[in-house]
């Protein structure tokens, strides 16, 4: 009697399991595919109306019209009347790294202290994270996942969204650093009954040179013969090296000019802009040093009263026109909205900007600043089966349904917990 309770429990266990866990991640491709008909758009700004990809162990094979005298790859889609598009891109975010914000249990995504180059996204990463999976039925399958809090906060590493673990997931090991530039201004702790107004920050000028200070120190232990470890000064040696970018959070144009001014300075060869609410004031400055722009997402209200009430809808698009390399990332308190990614894009498309400009934001765009272009952003022969068929338009979100997603060319499910959810709920409606 005891053996069978302890089955039943076992058994429990299992089919719980089974109907709330992460979805298994897709085996390696096997056979080449072929998708056939379907509207592409590139990601480089090219649409092929009538189009033929097709795809063997995990690239692109060809890349052109259905029209082309060859011979199918394996698999045919009938793809006729849907969209493909190549797999989009979410920056800066803290996905894997934190589950529910409000369980301190399963938020990995700071650590003590201020200055910690050396914290690695990368073995955080949590690969069976429900939110992670929630991305793919919208088309995000790639992102870049940082740490957050303190100055420096660690070293962000790209995965892919379809993984065992976080060894599997890593497409590009921890490509940079990620710095919080203290704000000029600040504003008074309402909770300690301080005033809300927005004044000078007297400690602005400490703050800052505590960065430069913290810089100069990684720069002179790369040219001293020390042999006594500095985890901290090792795992910033690539700024200076020009194998990983520095990625400064700002928005301010005071804040902006300090920043990559004094990390030029320094010797920094890489420099990525986050944020850069007030970017459109000093776009010169930033071609002149050539600075790519991760710009928050247009979902936003202006952070000023006196402020064009649709700025932040219209910023990706200025700094667009003005020739800088722009991309689209979420602020961390919207982390999981992730997954709206397509449609930020789709909101830039309603502002003046084309809609394949606009795709490029979340696609070949990021994948540049990011160093991952050689084999993902675009649908190209040669590069990564990173791939998805829509029914319809992928920025618009009535028309944004999946029928189909690749990474790697390995056909990934596109069911998740939210999916359940709704298939569930849905049949107890629609069986009255």
């Amino acid at each position: 009697m005891k053996n069978l309770k302890i089955t039943i429990v076992i058994a429990f266990i299992l089919c719980t399991y089974q109907n709330f866990a992460q979805q298994t991640p897709a085996s390696a491709q096997e056979m080449g595919i072929s998708i056939e008909g379907a509207i592409a758009h590139l990601g480089n700004g090219e649409v092929i109306e009538n189009s033929l990809i097709m795809f063997e162990n995990g690239k692109l094979t060809f890349v052109g019209s259905a029209n082309a005298r060859i011979a199918r790859t394996g698999t045919v889609i009938n793809a006729k009347g849907k969209h493909v598009y190549p797999g989009f891109i979410a920056t800066c975010t803290s996905l894997g790294l934190v589950e529910v914000d409000a369980v301190r249990a399963t938020n990995d995504k700071a650590e003590i202290g201020e200055m910690t180059p050396h914290v690695r996204s990368l073995i955080a990463y949590n690969a069976e994270s429900k939110v992670v999976e929630s991305m793919r039925p919208n088309g995000v399958l790639l992102g870049q996942v940082s740490p957050k809090g303190g100055i420096i906060s660690g070293t962000s590493s790209v995965m892919q969204f379809d993984a065992w673990n976080w060894e599997d997931a890593a497409v590009k090991v921890d490509d940079g650093i990620h710095l919080n530039w203290p704000n000029s201004f600040k504003q008074g702790q309402w909770w300690m009954g301080e005033d809300r107004a927005y004044k000078p920050n007297k400690d602005y000028p400490e703050e800052t040179a505590k960065i430069e200070n913290f810089l100069k120190s990684v720069k002179a232990y790369g040219k001293s013969n020390e042999t006594k470890n500095n985890p901290a000064y090792g795992a910033t040696q690539g700024l200076f090296q020009g194998t990983q970018k520095l990625y400064i959070y700002a928005d301010g144009e005071k804040e902006i000019l300090d920043a990559i001014t004094a990390v030029k300075n320094l010797g920094v060869k890489h420099i990525v802009l986050v944020g850069g609410y007030e970017a459109h004031k000093i776009t010169d400055f930033l071609k002149q040093h050539q600075i790519s722009i991760l710009v928050r997402a247009p979902h936003n209200l202006p952070q000023h009263d006196d402020d064009d009430y649709d700025l932040p809808y219209r910023l990706p698009k200025i700094l667009s026109d003005a020739g800088l390399l722009v991309a689209i990332q979420n602020m961390d308190a919207m982390n999981f909205q992730n997954r709206n990614l397509p449609f930020y894009a789709g909101q830039i498309a309603q502002q003046g900007m084309s809609p394949e400009k606009a795709l490029e934001m979340i696609t070949s765009n990021p994948a540049k600043i990011l160093g991952i272009d050689e084999n993902y952003g675009t649908l190209e022969v040669g590069k990564s089966a990173t791939l998805f068929i829509s029914e319809g338009d992928a920025l618009d979100m009535r028309t944004n349904q999946l029928s189909k997603a690749f990474i790697d060319g390995r056909d990934i499910s596109l069911e998740t917990h939210q999916t359940q959810l709704w298939k569930r709920y849905m049949g107890k409606y629609e069986g009255k």
